[in-house]
Order: structure tokens, then sequence, then C-alpha cells
């Protein structure tokens, strides 16, 4: 049974900051060069709450800027804390990579922190000792959850977004715009009917990580110390909940794009090669007349074959070599399963280690994946179709993480837009 519950957000005054300018991309996604970027736009950025300015301190930071930093906001008025509890509405307004306008639409709120043996909140992927090592400091300094997990749910019909949707109509309380592009709009859900038909349609469903593996581990294991240290807090301490984000993987704003394959090292074989090293595969050659057009052509000769195993070929030539068999209806296999055995090692030879050592690169779109192979920064690219949301719950349903590199949620969510402090009433 999942637990979620409305809580008191710690949010930034509008009327005080230019939301602009102060909310980033989640931490684990900002290069260390943009790093002083963000410093240097706002002093009351979001990153001061995430990370150092410089990397190099990262590593012997106890991070106890963090919490001077907040109350000192918070004395300004910066930073403000609302007087009751409640759900809180995101809708994100963005354009996606092929061009089209969409809508997401989510939720903050707090979730009781559930091991990953219960099956109530299902990672899709491993994670890294050293990230989350970072967290924890973050953690234990600020004692507040300055970014939040994003979280997916199975509503196939939608039936709960009615209930989020009324309160961009009474209580908006913040709008901004990144630097994509993207447009987030948030609202405060605090009618007791709504709040409640949201709880108990969640509550006996699971939860898939999407996005903050690394922060939700490291929650638990701030729990875990917590708990050792404080052994009669009882079961609402507040490091027993954890703030998260969550959205209907089944919607359609909620997109689950590909990640691509650059081959950094090899060659493209001969259609002889192709031929022997692929037995059942059937391959077509359609003409690819630039990069702008990839994403077309893409959609025209790759996506339709989303049943069956698939994948294109690019070696700069001016065409797309396009490969696919059938897929029995009951094969669970994913087709980035198969690629990476029948293809990247069947063909070009590389395997895991080789894939570890940086073989391949992982750019972030197909435009991008092009644009670096006609760059020279690569021999081949590989293009994928996206996984549908029924394989990510279907992976994680079995107790299994999918391959590195599977999907990107899209978009990002950024940080600044809430925060959770741990503080009496949390």
């Amino acid at each position: 049974m999942s637990d979620l519950r409305p809580f008191r957000a710690m949010r930034y005054d509008p009327e005080r900051v230019d939301l602009d300018r102060v909310i980033v991309p989640p931490y684990d996604v900002i290069a260390a060069k943009d790093r002083e970027v963000f410093f240097e736009r706002d002093p009351h950025n979001a990153i001061r709450l995430e990370l150092t300015r410089d990397v190099a301190e990262q590593a012997t930071t106890d991070y106890t800027q963090i919490p001077r930093t907040v109350s000192e906001w918070v004395r300004e008025g910066v930073l403000i804390r609302d007087e009751t509890p409640a759900l809180y509405p995101l809708r994100q307004h963005f354009t996606a990579p092929d061009g089209r306008s969409c809508t997401r639409l989510g939720f903050f709120a707090l979730l009781r922190l559930e091991d990953y043996s219960r099956r109530i909140v299902r990672p899709h992927e491993r994670t890294l000792e050293g990230p989350k090592a970072d967290r924890l400091k973050v953690l234990r300094a600020a004692k507040a959850n300055l970014s939040s997990v994003f979280l997916l749910y199975e509503d196939r019909e939608d039936a709960i977004a009615a209930n989020l949707t009324g309160a961009f109509d009474t209580a908006l309380v913040a709008r901004a715009t990144d630097e994509l592009g993207t447009t987030h709009e948030l609202a405060r859900l605090a009618e007791a009917p709504a709040v409640e038909a949201i709880r108990d349609f969640l509550a006996d469903r699971p939860l898939v990580i999407a996005d903050g593996h690394h922060r939700y581990e490291t929650a638990l294991a701030y729990r875990d110390e917590q708990r050792a240290a404080h052994p009669d807090a009882g079961p609402d301490a507040a490091w027993e909940f954890l703030l998260v984000y969550c959205a209907n993987a089944f919607a359609p704003g909620s997109l689950l794009l590909p990640i691509h394959r650059l081959i950094v090292k090899g060659a493209m074989p001969t259609d002889a090669a192709w031929s022997a090293r692929l037995p059942g595969w059937t391959q077509e050659s359609v003409a690819l007349d630039d990069v702008a057009s990839l994403p077309d052509v893409l959609e025209r000769h790759l996506a339709p074959l989303a049943d069956r195993h698939a994948f294109a070929v690019d070696d700069a030539s001016g065409r797309l070599r396009i490969f696919s068999k059938t897929r029995r209806p009951d094969d669970p296999e994913l087709t980035i399963r198969v690629l990476h055995r029948e293809v990247i090692e069947g063909v070009f030879g590389l395997d895991e280690e080789a894939v570890a050592k940086g073989a391949i690169d992982y750019p972030k779109s197909a435009v991008q994946t092009a644009s670096d192979l006609r760059e020279g920064h690569g021999a081949v690219a590989l293009y994928l179709n996206p996984l549908r949301p029924e394989d990510v719950f279907r992976v994680t349903e079995a107790g299994d993480v999918l391959p590195q590199k599977s999907t990107f949620f899209y978009p990002k969510l950024p940080t600044g837009l809430v925060f959770r402090s741990h503080g009496p009433d949390a």
C-alpha cells in the first residue's frame, strides 16, 4: 500500500524572486562547466542548495552551507512555508523533440519510504555508491528534501487527472519557464475530497522510479540512521517520508524517449557481414538527405516497426539501413537487450567490458547523434524506438531492472519549484 500525503511546502515567494532565474535542472545533469553559470545567474538560485560551485570541492564538503543558506532565505522572506498541508499539482507545457506541443500533468506529495523488497516502490535501474554518499551528506546537513524523486504510476484511463486540473484555475501559486522553454505551472490542492480520491486511487498501485534512484536510496539510508538514533520517534517521523513527484506513465504528455547509440570504436560492416551476422533480420535502405530530416525519416520508417525488434543504422553516407525481425506476442525481451547482444556484440564485437570502457557514446537525441557522427566523433549511429510504459512496468513487476541507458523520461523535473523541510509539522 503506497502512503502518499499532503504536506506544507517550502517554496520561493514569486514576489521576491524571478522563478525563471532560480530553478535549475536536476543536479546530476548539470555539467561541471555550467555550475558557475547557475551560481551567477541569481544569488538565490536553487543550485546553492544542491551543489558546490567547484566540482573539486564536492569530495570534501560537508554541505553545512546549505542549512545556513536556507535559514537566511527564510529570514529574508525569499522562501516561504505554506500554512496548511496540500498536494501540489504541476503542469508542464513543452515541445517534444519531434516538434509536438505537449503537456505533462503530475503532482508533488510526501511518500512513506518503503524498502524495495516490499514491491511498493520499484527501481528500474541500478545505482552507484559515489553519488549516494554525496547525496547523503546533503540530506544530513539540510534535514530537508531539496529536490524530488520522480515516480510513475499506472492510470490507463487517466482517472485522477480531473482531481488535479481544477487547482490551476483556483490556486495557481507559481509559474516559471526554464532554459529549454518548458513552462512549469504549480498549484495547491488542499480540498479533502480531491486529495483523498488521489490517495485512495494510488494506495494499491505500485510506483516506479523514473528519475532519482540515488536520492531514493539515500533517503532510505538516512531513515535507517535516524531510526537507530531515535528509536521512539514513531512511524510518522519526518525521515519516514520523502518528497516525490508522481505522473501517470500512460498519459499522452509522459514521454519515454529512446537513448540512441553512437559506436565510437569500430567500422561500418559490409553488406555481406550484416547478412551473415544478423540471420533472420530483414533490412531496407532509405534516403537521409540531411540531419534535420532525421526525426521525420525515423517516424516514417522506424516507428511503424514498434511491434518488432527494430533499429536503424547510419554511417553518414546519406542512407539509413532499417533492420527488423519478428517479435512473438509472448516475447517479453526488450529490443535494447537484443540490440546489445546481436548487434553491438554480435556485429561490432563490442562486449560489456568494451562498452564500459567507452566504445559507445549516448548523445541526447537522434539529431545530436547524427551530428556527432558527421563531425567525426564516431563511426556508426544506431537509432531505436522508445520503450513503452508497458515495458517499464512489466520489467519492474518481474523484479528486474532495465539495461543502462535504456530510456529518457522527458522533460526532466527542475529543482526549485517546491522544497520540504524535516522541521516541525513537516
